[in-house]
Formats: structure tokens, C-alpha cells, sequence
């Protein structure tokens, strides 16, 4: 694998587990996909740096756990500035 996407991996990781930050906060952030930032950090990452790959992931799963609440929210404001 080439350095530069193994680096890219590691710093989409870090952005979101310093940030807290979801897949498309990432993708934004540093101008990719979210299907680039999903293959980072749930392939490429196993194998570059392991412990750093757990974090991120951690922070995914409660990220897709809360997903939900924040579509809810969102359909909230969007109907709310309707009225």
C-alpha cells in the first residue's frame, strides 16, 4: 500500500477520534468521500496501525448508534421552520 493513503488513513482515524467527529464530518473535512473515508478506516487501518483502528471504530459504532437521534432532529428543525 502506498504511504501517502496509509497516512491518510491514520489521520482520517485521528480527526475523528480527537473530534469525535462522523464519517461525513471526515469526508468534509478532508475533501474525500465517505466511501473513501469508510474504506480507510475500516480496512486499510486494520492493517497500518491496529490499536488506533480500535479507537476509530469505537467511535464509529457509537456514531451509528446515534444516528437516529440526529436524523430525528433534523426532520425536526427542517418541519419546525415550516409552520
Amino acid at each position: 500500500m502506498r504511504e501517502d493513503i496509509e497516512q491518510r488513513a491514520r489521520d482520517l482515524a485521528l480527526y475523528i477520534v480527537e473530534n469525535g467527529a462522523t464519517v461525513r464530518d471526515a469526508a468534509r473535512h478532508f475533501n474525500v468521500s465517505k466511501s473513501t473515508v469508510h474504506k480507510d478506516l475500516t480496512e486499510r487501518l486494520r492493517t497500518v496501525d491496529r490499536p488506533l483502528y480500535v479507537q476509530a471504530r469505537t467511535v464509529l459504532e457509537q456514531n451509528k448508534a446515534e444516528r437516529h437521534l440526529r436524523g430525528g432532529a433534523a426532520t425536526r428543525r427542517k418541519y419546525k421552520g415550516m409552520e
